[in-house]
């Protein structure tokens, strides 16, 4: 294998499970590159006071504040595979965390030791790429979600993704119609589609032309 195969490799390897020094520097490459879909999904997942919020891959927890911040009584649970973003998550959201507002969880969508119907509301940001049967994640994300809770799934659409050489390395990829039929599919309602377009970032030495899609959906 080429060293810019190799290259591409540890990229989406990084992607998938941020692991040590590597693992941290990859946390704040997406923190600058995601930071507008992550503004966008947060808006559409609209925190309002009392909400319970699942959060499922959420780095290295830099955006926790733009959720939190809104009302006191919100209270944010944030899972995430990698034990690097946890322990990253949890120096950058410390006082929070000794507050009782936000709690961090090792673990993965599949298999969630949440309670059924503990969170009002969840949201992922990029990670739905590397569900391998995504059937079991969205029965699992409706499990912990009281009835009528709403989800926010933030991708970048398939066209777009398709640009990225590393995506070629254990990435599924979705369109907006493969989002919104999978979701449907598995007894959730889409209540909303939203598409923008983004300035450019250097990801893995290359230039992305970034786009987000933004779906949101209500539990049945």
């Amino acid at each position: 294998m080429g060293t810019e195969e190799q290259h591409l490799r540890l990229v989406a390897q990084q992607l998938r499970k941020p692991e040590g020094e590597d693992g941290i520097t990859t946390g704040e490459i997406m923190n600058r590159g995601n930071r507008l879909i992550n503004e966008y999904a947060i808006q559409k997942l609209d925190p309002v006071p009392g909400d319970s919020v699942l959060e499922m891959g959420m780095g290295n927890g830099y955006f926790i504040k733009e959720i939190i911040g809104r009302d006191q009584s919100i209270s944010y649970t944030g899972i995430d595979y990698s034990e690097t973003m946890i322990e990253a998550a949890k120096e950058l959201n410390k006082e929070w965390i000794a507050k009782g507002q936000v709690k961090l969880v090792q673990g993965a969508v599949d298999n969630m030791s949440f309670a059924d119907g503990a969170f009002t509301k969840a949201m992922g940001i990029n990670i739905i790429y590397f569900w391998e049967n995504p059937t079991i994640e969205l029965a699992e994300i409706r499990r912990v979600l009281k009835p009528g809770g709403k989800l926010v799934i933030g991708i970048r659409p398939k066209h777009a993704m398709l640009k990225m050489p590393f995506t070629k390395y254990g990435f599924t990829l979705y369109s907006k119609d493969d989002l919104v039929e999978l979701l449907t599919q598995n007894s959730f309602t889409v209540s909303d589609v939203q598409e923008m377009e983004e300035p450019s970032f250097d990801i893995g030495g290359k230039t992305i032309n970034p786009e987000s899609l933004i779906v949101t959906a209500v539990s049945n």
